[in-house]
């Protein structure tokens, strides 16, 4: 006899930072694998990192991205390159680019270090998503630069993404704290694990790679008291077989989508969940997302990466009891 399962409706979650690798790197991922990964998820938009093949600089690659999620009806947000193929200094055409759709721009992939670029890029007072990989040193940096811009008289848009280092944490903090509108995110993971759970093979690598125990103290505080202000999955499946490479040999990046809501909401309970992955992302994005998924919130259930809908089935994850099940109808 099949158990009656209590379900609420909530706001749909909005991811600020996936990979779905399309165009150029359909192995990996494809738009239709990471929408039904996306779905599976209980997620209602995305914002799609521009590192593909072609680089996401240009209207032609906004307008491919959007027409695969009209056809899969499916809201996908596309964030382009700042710079010219993210591998130069010349920044690209921000009002065109945000006339064809892109709701924002990052050099997710290749980080953009000169100081000049990335103050001209924050003068365009565009949303500005900071892929840091050199965390800590980057941060300093670009929370100098934002204050420039304000001195010069702009309205700059900084977000931090996949933020996990407790002192990149306190200097997002003390700006905050001295009235600096700045937004910063980080990915479940890095509340989950630290580099002590990483093993011999790629399961566990992500770049920037896990911390310290300490760190993961630092994520966790700072999601409960608003220093971060999304959880993001920075989904970045690979193939099975490059992910099962020995760590040094293996790519940066895990799937997220499908157990993000469950991570979280047993992690910090439903209202951190709906601030950190509804409401938080459509006020930064500036985007009206009326969608909405269904959660069991008492439902337990064991993560299965085989039965991803991703293409990567690979997840440090697997085998994890999780409460909180996203159900789809």
């Amino acid at each position: 006899m099949k158990k009656n399962i209590e379900t609420i409706s909530i706001p749909s979650f909005i991811d600020m930072h996936v990979h779905f690798r399309e165009p150029g790197f359909e192995y990996k991922e494809t738009i239709e694998t990471g929408i039904k990964s996306a779905i599976k998820g209980g997620f209602g938009g995305v914002c799609t990192m521009p590192n593909t093949n072609p680089v996401c600089d240009n209207v032609d690659t906004i307008k491919y991205i959007l027409s695969k999620a009209k056809k899969y009806k499916f809201t996908i947000y596309p964030v382009a390159a700042i710079t010219k193929n993210l591998n130069t200094l010349e920044l690209v055409d921000f009002k065109k680019l945000k006339e064809a759709g892109a709701v924002a721009f990052s050099n997710d992939g290749l980080p953009l270090e000169d100081e000049e670029t990335f103050l001209q890029a924050l003068k365009s007072e565009e949303l500005i998503l900071s892929h840091c990989e050199n965390e800590t040193k980057e941060v300093e940096t670009q929370i100098k630069l934002y204050k420039k811009a304000l001195e010069d008289g702009f309205n700059p848009r900084l977000h931090f993404c996949h933020i996990s280092k407790k002192e990149s944490i306190d200097l997002i903090r003390d700006a905050k704290k001295h009235g600096l509108k700045i937004t910063a995110e980080t990915a479940p993971h890095y509340f989950m694990f630290t580099n002590e759970d990483v093993d011999n093979s790629g399961t566990y690598k992500m770049n920037p790679p896990l911390g310290f125990e300490a760190d993961k103290r630092a994520v966790m505080n700072a999601v409960m008291d608003g220093t971060i202000d999304v959880i993001a999955t920075d989904h970045a499946p690979h193939s099975n077989e490059e992910k099962l490479k020995p760590y040094f040999e293996s790519p940066n990046g895990i799937t997220g989508l499908e157990t993000a809501f469950s991570l979280t909401y047993q992690t910090f309970g439903l209202n951190i969940a709906l601030e950190k992955m509804s409401y938080n992302p459509r006020k930064i994005l500036r985007v009206l997302n009326t969608k909405t998924t269904k959660i069991a919130p008492e439902e337990y259930w064991t993560v299965a990466p085989m039965l991803f809908e991703s293409k990567c089935k690979i997840s440090p994850y697997k085998g994890m009891k999780l409460k909180g099940k996203v159900i789809n109808e």
